[in-house]
C-alpha cells in the first residue's frame, strides 16, 4: 500500500500538470525512445527557445491530470514511453519543433496532440507541424499587401514626375 507521502507527491505532480494545461493552447504527446542524452538536451534547448514546456511524466499521473479537461482525448495514447510538450503562446510550436527534431535524428514519433481544443492523431500533428508559424504568416501577408501598395506609389510618383516635367517644359 502506498504511503501517505508518496500519495501526496503524486497528487502534487497531477496538480502541476493540471496547472500547466489550464494555461496551455496545445499539448503534444510523443514517444521519445531512441534519442541519446545529448540529442534530448538539444531538443529541450530548441523547445525552450520556442517557449515550449517539455516534460516526461508517468502515464498514470498524466492520465489523471487530463481527466475532465480539453486534453482528455490524449488518454488513449498514454502507453509506453510518453513525453508531453506544452505551449502557452504559439499553439503549433511543439509540433513544429519536435517535427524538426524527428527529421534530424530519424528517431521518436508523435502519438497525438490537442491544439486549441481539437484532438489530432499522429498524422494530424505531422500535417500541422508543416504549417508556417504565426509570425511567418503575418510576414507573408504583409509582403503580399505591400507589393500592390508599392506599385501604386511608384505609378503615382511616375504620373507626378511626368506632370512636373511637362509643366517645366511648357514654362
Amino acid at each position: 500500500m502506498p504511503s501517505v507521502e508518496n500519495l501526496k507527491e503524486k497528487q502534487a505532480v497531477v496538480d502541476e500538470i493540471k496547472q500547466k494545461l489550464e494555461k496551455a493552447q496545445s499539448a503534444v504527446v510523443i514517444d521519445y525512445i531512441g534519442i541519446n542524452v545529448a540529442q534530448a538536451d538539444e531538443m529541450r534547448r530548441k523547445l525552450r527557445e520556442a517557449n515550449v514546456d517539455y516534460t516526461v511524466y508517468k502515464n498514470t499521473l498524466l492520465s489523471r491530470a487530463i481527466e475532465g479537461t480539453k486534453f482528455e482525448g490524449l488518454k488513449d495514447v498514454l502507453s509506453g514511453p510518453s513525453a508531453v510538450a506544452i505551449s502557452y503562446d504559439d499553439a503549433i510550436a511543439p509540433a513544429r519543433v519536435i517535427s524538426g527534431v524527428i527529421k534530424e535524428y530519424k528517431k521518436m514519433e508523435f502519438k497525438a496532440g490537442v491544439i486549441e481544443g481539437t484532438l489530432y492523431d499522429a498524422d494530424g500533428i505531422k500535417a500541422i507541424a508543416s504549417l508556417p508559424s504565426r509570425d511567418e504568416l503575418i510576414a507573408k501577408f504583409m509582403g503580399s499587401i505591400q507589393s500592390p501598395v508599392s506599385k501604386l506609389v511608384r505609378t503615382l510618383q511616375a504620373v507626378a514626375d511626368a506632370k512636373q516635367e511637362s509643366e517645366t517644359a511648357e514654362a
